[in-house]
């Protein structure tokens, strides 16, 4: 009795059973699609942000959170840049390295990145000491030993293992009396590691940083320092306000990066990825809208009598509008809400219903020697809940208006004629 008369009227259209009942059938097939479509999104969206959380987290074990390297030539005033990075109590840990592509020599050749490491240092910035699989620790790279590591699918296409030799060829050249040949060293393999992430099991090669500088001819200088931070997501801001103390005293060029920016082109188009899923998703939702308005329009149809009845009763064409539209927004927020309900749920208990069914059919989704990520990652985000749910409300809303209208336009006189 409290309620205005165009939402009780709305409440009982909702409540009241059919006298078609193909009417009651369609409205609840447009409450469903709306709630698959609905759970559909969050679910997918959440794997498509675990996934996303999982690569980056692993790609950060191993590369850095910021970086200061030279711009072109070896970084001499390295341990300045160390000292003035650790005054800044956003960053973890500090360590010099040295990076440039090699050409590795075993049983077969392959290209791969060979990164000079202080292994003392390390632990700081990286995972590397965690992820060994065979042989000795990250302590085998001693200088002067001319030890390597590699990465566990490079060794394999390589063709070595731990105690094998390989031969490390660069891209600089020195003369001889037979001519210009690539200098080369002779290494021996001392430890495999594996971190998860391909960029890095595949195509990277790890030694002492010293021996780096005399292959490398560098001298005392480094590549760059590598930074890790305590949170990942202020590398920009860290890595601008380092630039600018260390602009004031280092003379060489240099330059600061950090790692949203050195991967900017793959986590775009994890991003372009995951909006175009949510788009070709919101497909289904749109399909849940569409069938309430046809719901809507039947209900109209089929109501015509009661319009008449309520339009000679006092009701204005606008509060006729406002009944059809409560009595389909609230489908339309039943639809949601469940939606919303069945998709998180689901994704919560995603990763029991994966193993459900590889126990049931006997087979295996994500075996793990073909993915890394052997389970199912996911992060379920409040914002993207709330998103979805705000457009599907809207669809439902918008499906309302011409059913509605419709109505409105209804002349008492000629629905009651037949009466």
């Amino acid at each position: 009795m409290f309620k205005p008369i165009p939402v009780a009227i709305g409440l009982r259209y909702l409540r009241a059973k059919r006298r078609n009942g193909f009417i009651s059938f369609i409205s609840l097939a447009s409450m469903l699609g709306i709630a698959l479509g609905v759970a559909a999104l969050i679910t997918t969206l959440a794997v498509m942000s675990g996934f996303q959380r999982e690569i980056r987290d692993r790609m950060l074990q191993m590369a850095a959170h910021a970086t200061v390297s030279a711009d072109g030539e070896p970084l001499q005033n390295w341990a300045y840049a160390i000292d003035e990075a650790r005054k800044d109590p956003r960053v973890a840990g500090a360590a010099p390295y040295i990076e440039r592509p090699v050409m590795l020599q075993g049983p077969r050749e392959e290209g791969a990145l060979l990164r000079g490491v202080d292994p003392v240092r390390e632990g700081e910035v990286s995972v590397l000491a965690e992820k060994m699989v065979d042989g000795t620790s990250l302590k085998s790279l001693a200088p002067g030993k001319f030890n390597i590591v590699l990465g566990r699918e490079l060794a394999l296409w390589l063709g070595v293992a731990v105690g094998d030799t390989v031969i490390v060829y660069t891209p600089e050249f020195q003369s001889t009396p037979l001519g210009a040949v690539p200098q080369m060293k002779r290494f021996t393999v001392t430890g495999l590691f594996e971190v998860g992430h391909q960029e890095f099991d595949r195509n990277l090669a790890v030694i002492h940083i010293q021996d780096a500088q005399r292959l490398l001819r560098m001298g005392e200088g480094v590549t760059g320092v590598r930074l890790k931070l305590h949170d990942m997501d202020l590398a920009w801001q860290v890595s601008h306000d380092l630039g600018s103390r260390l602009a004031e005293r280092m003379r060489e060029n240099f330059r600061v990066s950090d790692w949203t920016g050195d991967n900017a082109n793959m986590f775009r188009a994890l991003k372009l990825e995951k909006t175009m899923i949510a788009i070709l998703l919101s497909l289904i939702i749109l399909m849940g809208a569409f069938t309430l308005v046809n719901s809507q329009v039947m209900l109209v149809t089929d109501k015509q009598a009661d319009i008449a009845i309520l339009r000679t009763l006092g009701l204005t064409p606008r509060g006729v509008m406002q009944v059809f539209m409560v009595q389909g927004s609230l489908i339309g927020i039943i639809g949601t809400l469940s939606g919303v309900a069945g998709g998180i749920l689901l994704t919560l208990n995603l990763e029991r219903i994966l193993k459900l069914i590889e126990r049931v059919f006997g087979v295996e989704l994500m075996p793990a020697d073909v993915y890394y990520i052997t389970g199912l990652p996911t992060e379920l985000r409040a914002f993207d809940v709330t998103v979805i749910a705000l457009v599907a409300l809207a669809m439902a809303f918008v499906a309302t208006l011409y059913p509605a209208w419709r109505a409105a336009r209804t002349a008492p006189a000629e629905a009651l004629r037949y009466e």
